[in-house]
């Protein structure tokens, strides 16, 4: 069994088919159905159970999808640690951040990271914190964030706690409290952040523990267009203090909500146990000496 048999047949499943797997291992599509076809024949077993243009695993084929997943990660680990053995200066961070926070928090660190490790590439993906988690656990980045608490299988660095508050238009009622106790907003339409964005669970496990489950009125992965919707009088919002300060927008206020589970809590996450590259560590001791600072400056 060859790699290039295992990274083609893992680059089919995760792009959805031959064309687009072609593409990311830089050959051709008939190269590509050969290496799977050789597997398959190697094995003995069909893995791709393929109907017209598209392909899906069979059950066979998920148990060689998860095993090739952990042999190209560990195949990766085992080039950066030879890679770092020889000395070279140079190397290539992996690098997932949210879309919620993230030019706030990390904007600085990448000038810093930059001006002290110029010859480390930064390969940035952004995504929601659950598909971050996944792309952490299959090997494909070294470093996510995401939300405490994560699985056992990771290992996580705090970088910020963040109490999460309630948007609200202007004009409501409950506006010109200071802080809201979440039971008053039982009967409000919420706006929520599509799926995979780990906010919005710690926002419905709070409302079930004050007996309600929320009407929600729209979802969104913009921050901009949450914040225009709670304006238009839609419903209301849901923030990160420290960026619900920074989205100031006429007829929009933000209030604490009194709730102390209400928090986000955002850290970075790398498989536990797994070698973590060079560049990833530094990216790490940088994070620290950057937030520690802060909170220092603002105790």
């Amino acid at each position: 069994m060859e790699l290039r048999m295992l990274r083609a047949f893992v680059e089919v499943v995760r792009r959805g088919g031959f064309s687009e797997a072609a593409k990311a291992v830089f050959t051709t599509q008939s190269a590509v159905s050969k290496s799977v076809r050789q597997l398959e024949n190697e094995l003995g077993l069909t893995l791709l159970d393929r109907i017209g243009h598209r392909s899906t695993l069979t059950a066979a084929g998920e148990i060689v999808y998860r095993r090739a997943l952990t042999i190209l990660a560990e195949r990766d680990d085992l080039l950066a640690e030879l890679e770092e053995f020889r000395g070279l200066k140079r190397g290539r961070l992996r690098l997932g951040l949210p879309p919620i926070g993230s030019d706030a928090l990390f904007a600085p660190l990448f000038a810093i990271y930059r001006s002290r490790y110029p010859g480390i590439e930064i390969q940035l993906v952004e995504h929601g914190s659950k598909r971050l988690e996944e792309l952490v656990r299959d090997g494909e980045v070294d470093l996510g964030a995401s939300l405490l608490p994560v699985p056992e299988e990771f290992e996580w660095q705090e970088v910020r706690l963040e109490p999460i508050d309630v948007l609200l238009p202007e004009s409501h009622p409950l506006a010109a409290e200071e802080a809201i106790p979440l039971a008053h907003l039982r009967d409000m339409a919420f706006i929520l952040f599509d799926a995979g964005f780990a906010l919005n669970p710690i926002i419905l496990d709070a409302c079930r523990s004050q007996g309600f489950q929320p009407q929600v009125a729209a979802r969104s992965s913009q921050i901009n267009f949450i914040v225009e919707l709670v304006a238009a009088g839609l419903g209301v919002g849901f923030l990160p203090r420290m960026i619900a300060r920074q989205r100031v927008h006429d007829g929009v206020v933000h209030r604490a909500v009194v709730d102390p589970g209400m928090n986000w809590h955002m850290a970075f996450v790398w498989r536990r146990n797994a070698y973590l590259p060079h560049a990833a560590r530094v990216w790490l001791e940088l994070a620290d000496e950057v937030f520690r600072k802060k909170a220092l400056a603002a105790s």
